[in-house]
């Protein structure tokens, strides 16, 4: 079974479907057993840094999700990517999970390059990203986000995107995977990225 953590975010369900349309058995939660007990976890997310932060504390979700991101393989998508790192400029003084170092930054204003960044980008893929296995070597995928990652260590770094600035689009280290765009809604290479994960094991 695959957890995804239920905190109030904006793309459970649409996560959920896509599961479903694998013909994988998920559930939407926020019981710590069963996230605990799960084959594999998912952390999604829509919407601002700050508020994710004060409801996965509020559900008591913090130290599940430690726990979890040690023991299975999880993954974090959109705000689920930023929320496993230290902090955001979306909101100063907030504190992130620190799971993995690196800062979030604001995607810069800049004539003729919207802000949201919202539509299908290619991806430069590097460093044999096994979420990505099976996919060609610049996949389209979609993007919705006004933030970005900036990784400290460049070699958990395994897709980039460019929109006026590079993008740190999808990190992994050991069992923990993340991507700032959306696999639920990128098609048949989001679909088989989404496969790649439900088929991985504990390390």
């Amino acid at each position: 079974m695959i957890a995804i953590i239920d905190y109030d975010a904006g793309n459970l369900k649409s996560v959920y479907k896509a599961l479903q349309f694998l013909g994988k058995e998920a559930r939407i939660t926020r019981d710590a057993q069963e996230i605990l007990g799960a084959d594999q976890v998912i952390l999604p997310g829509v919407g601002a840094f700050g508020d994710a932060m004060e409801r996965l504390e509020q559900y008591g979700l913090i130290p599940v999700i430690r726990e979890a991101a040690q023991s299975k393989p999880f993954l974090g998508i959109c705000l689920g990517l930023q929320l496993l790192f230290e902090k955001s400029e979306e909101s100063p003084g907030a504190r992130g999970l620190g799971i993995l170092p690196g800062k979030i930054l604001r995607i810069p204003d800049d004539e003729g390059r919207k802000v949201p960044h919202i539509g299908w980008n290619s991806l430069d893929l590097t460093g044999n990203g096994r979420l990505f296995a099976g996919l060609p070597k610049e996949p389209y995928v979609y993007f919705v986000h006004s933030y970005y990652l900036q990784a400290e260590d460049p070699s958990i770094v395994k897709a980039t995107a460019q929109y006026g600035v590079p993008i740190h689009a999808s990190v992994e280290r050991g069992n923990l995977f993340a991507c700032q765009f959306h696999p639920e809604k990128s098609g048949a290479a989001g679909l088989r990225i989404l496969r790649n994960f439900t088929e991985l094991r504990e390390d």
